[in-house]
């Protein structure tokens, strides 16, 4: 498993450093690069969520599929406590990036190709209902830490984040076996597999304009990515343990939960005016580092819950 995993993050790495070439070259700037996003936000992200959940119904799925929901929200329930004791700071501004960038993980851009490439559409179909509960919590508790509280939500940005629709739309298929044509399966899957390439290429255009020497020297940054990239993976494991459930489904889910901080981080960073700095740097310095603790944590989920 170590291998296999490592293999595929080094691949992702690969498509990474492409970004990061065509930053560099000036091939890639910061308007394409945002229309590249929106394609793998609104289109690539949500087409291999569908794609994965055109199948045959079975109670057992279905079983599964419940308790992997139930298990997204036990965990980020427990991510945002920790977070709340282990990450204070006398600068709010920059308390909040840190709480924030260990709670939500980069689950839809790194751990789909991942969960892909290692466990095929079985990977992806339990992994989206972690990314479901990611996209509820990040636009109901995210925008409460990152903004101004309780009057920065709105249940429309909830409701119509790209993930929760296509999480309904995969559901509703699966649930009610609707068929579907060839014709609109064919262009779904064309889209999908536009989710590994696009979103690597997207991150490594960021970490080109990083300043990842930076991190290295603040305790504070490298202990939230410990945090972030080794115990809460780690929780999740024994969680699951403790509690009998093994099997493909907390495979993906301890996928989704060791992938490195979500990019949203700087996103909104940027936009509640905290500390944008430190948010670029946490996404980019756990995205490097997740090469090797990601192919770690997947070898210890292997041993304990496969």
């Amino acid at each position: 498993m170590f291998q296999t995993v490592f293999t595929q993050v080094v691949i992702l790495f690969i498509l990474i450093f492409i970004g990061f070439i065509l930053n560099k070259t000036k091939i890639l700037d910061e308007k394409s690069t945002k229309g590249i996003t929106d394609i793998v936000l609104y289109l690539a992200t949500p087409a291999t969520i569908i794609k994965s959940f055109i199948r045959d119904f079975s109670p057992s799925l279905l079983k599964n599929l419940s308790v992997g929901f139930i298990a997204g929200v036990v965990a980020h329930i427990i991510f945002i406590a920790l977070s709340l004791v282990l990450l204070r700071s006398r600068d709010a501004s920059r308390q909040k990036v840190l709480q924030f960038s260990v709670i939500f993980s980069n689950c839809g851009y790194m751990s789909i190709p991942l969960l892909q490439a290692v466990l095929g559409d079985d990977g992806v179909f339990y992994g989206a209902t972690y990314i479901a509960v990611f996209q509820i919590v990040i636009w109901s508790y995210g925008l409460f830490l990152m903004g101004d509280g309780v009057k920065s939500i709105t249940p429309k940005k909830v409701i119509f984040s790209p993930g929760i629709i296509g999480f309904s739309i995969a559901f509703i298929i699966f649930v009610t076996q609707i068929p579907i044509p060839s014709i609109i399966r064919e262009p779904i899957n064309y889209m999908a597999s536009l989710n590994t390439p696009l979103p690597m290429i997207v991150i490594g255009y960021h970490l080109a304009n990083s300043n990842i020497l930076n991190g290295l020297k603040d305790i504070r940054v490298l202990f939230a990515i410990i945090i972030k990239l080794c115990l809460f993976p780690v929780i999740a494991v024994f969680g699951f343990r403790l509690f009998g459930i093994t099997g493909t489904m907390p495979l993906a889910i301890t996928t989704c939960i060791s992938a490195p901080t979500a990019a949203l981080c700087t996103m909104f960073a940027s936009k509640f005016e905290r500390d944008t700095s430190l948010s670029v740097t946490l996404v980019s310095l756990s995205t490097l580092l997740s090469v090797i603790s990601m192919p770690l944590i997947a070898s210890l989920a292997e041993k304990f819950l496969n």
